[in-house]
């Protein structure tokens, strides 16, 4: 039993822990003795159990916030330095944009003055906010593709800015890459209408990232002034159906702020952290956050009628199912990525240059529990680096389920965890 609360306890929370089953074993590389030797039959939970590291808070809570904190850590250490990045790129021009999607129809909304379109003033939880006026003229068909093509528009939308960048600084674009970079991380956000939208910071550096300084022509107003004009100039075909064409673009809505330091906010301008926290809460946000829809894929469509959902969400769920059986959309899987209402982007992205990544925080947490743990057994020397040198690593491990036991479970709601010290090792 305390060897089972020990390796529940590693868990850190993890309620749908993944299952392996396999062996490992520690090989002295000049002697080839056998250092150790580990099976899964010999844990107590008769496998070797992992955190699934799902962002989803719907699907697990602990993972998900662990997920949220190293997102945080990850704009923030590209806003004020850390982590690897030096503090000078807090000097950096650097905005915060929302990219919206176009409209599809009029939708029951809270507008900041006034009253929605349909005479009533909804109160801010309303289940009808974000729902069509007019379901049956709302464009589903339109909507369900403009999120299949969100990728796509902002994968466009960043060759233009730097071309738009570029031309207000008077310089062609391979002679751009030899004064400045662009650097940017952002996440996807679903709003009730279940239509995608970006939240990015977008930072200007020199040539090598942030480590080096930007050139004097870079600031915070060309920077707004060239995302705005590429954003209008970032149009992605879309396809040809029932003779109707497509064609895919952000909204008219673009909202661009400067971000200014904590000393300097002066109310309306953004602090580093509170953009960091702001970004960091939707990257564990799905569409099942925002529009009540479903949180994992459909096998087949009747599941659909098991399902407790909005009406608005089943719908553009129907519709991205009917269009993914078209052999000329095929390429965009729409069934595959239906409970996703057609998006099968990344949530949480970033240039490289822009800061440290989710594997290197991920690394380095492992590392501290490592040491912790060798400090604990009472080990000499716990960081002693030749340990990697002298050891060889064989390792087979094999998927053998998912989540705990009903005595597991029991056991695990038990245990109190501490969602900062984040991943374990085997």
């Amino acid at each position: 039993m305390p060897g089972l609360m020990r390796q529940l306890r590693g868990l850190g929370g993890c309620t749908t822990p993944i299952r392996l089953d396999g062996h490992r074993t520690d090989v002295h590389t000049t002697t080839g003795e056998i250092l150790h030797h580990l099976t899964a039959s010999d844990l107590p939970a008769g496998h070797l159990l992992v955190r699934c590291n799902n962002r989803r808070t719907t699907r697990c809570p602990t993972c998900a916030e662990t997920y949220r904190r190293d997102t945080y850590q990850l704009i923030t250490a590209g806003l004020r330095g850390g982590k690897g990045t030096p503090a000078e790129v807090a000097t950096h021009p650097r905005v915060f944009a929302t990219f919206t999607a176009p409209s599809f129809g009029p939708v029951h909304n809270r507008p900041t003055k006034g009253r929605c379109r349909c005479g009533t003033q909804h109160p801010a939880d309303a289940p009808e906010l974000g729902t069509p006026l007019d379901p049956d003229t709302y464009d589903y068909e339109a909507a369900v593709l403009w999120n299949a093509h969100a990728s796509k528009i902002w994968a466009r939308f960043s060759i233009y800015l730097r071309r738009e960048v570029a031309k207000r600084a008077g310089l062609s674009q391979r002679a751009f890459k030899e004064h400045a970079r662009v650097s940017f991380a952002k996440v996807a956000e679903y709003q009730r209408r279940g239509a995608i939208h970006f939240h990015a910071v977008i930072r200007l550096d020199g040539p090598d990232g942030g480590d080096t300084p930007p050139p004097p022509w870079a600031s915070a107003e060309l920077l707004t002034d060239a995302i705005r004009a590429a954003t209008t100039a970032a149009l992605v075909p879309g396809p040809v159906i029932d003779r109707r064409a497509h064609t895919f673009a952000f909204g008219t809505q673009l909202d661009i702020r400067p971000i200014r330091t904590a000393d300097l906010d002066a109310g309306t301008e953004l602090t580093e952290r509170a953009v960091a926290a702001y970004i960091a809460k939707y990257a564990t946000k799905g569409a099942e956050t925002a529009t009540g829809t479903l949180d994992r894929p459909l096998k087949f469509l009747a599941e659909l009628g098991r399902k407790s959902i909005p009406e608005h969400a089943r719908r553009l769920i129907r519709t991205a199912w009917t269009l993914g059986a078209r052999k000329d959309l095929e390429d965009l899987r729409l069934r595959a990525w239906a409970h996703m209402l057609g998006f099968r982007g990344h949530f949480s992205t970033k240039t490289r240059r822009y800061s440290t990544t989710l594997g290197a925080l991920r690394t380095a947490r492992a590392e501290w529990r490592r040491l912790q743990a060798a400090i604990a057994r009472g080990d000499q020397n716990p960081a002693d680096p030749t340990d990697d040198d002298t050891t060889l690593v064989l390792a087979h491990w094999a998927f053998a389920g998912t989540g705990l036991t009903r005595g597991e479970e029991w056991l695990a709601a038990s245990l109190t965890h501490d969602p900062q010290e984040g991943d374990t090792t085997a």
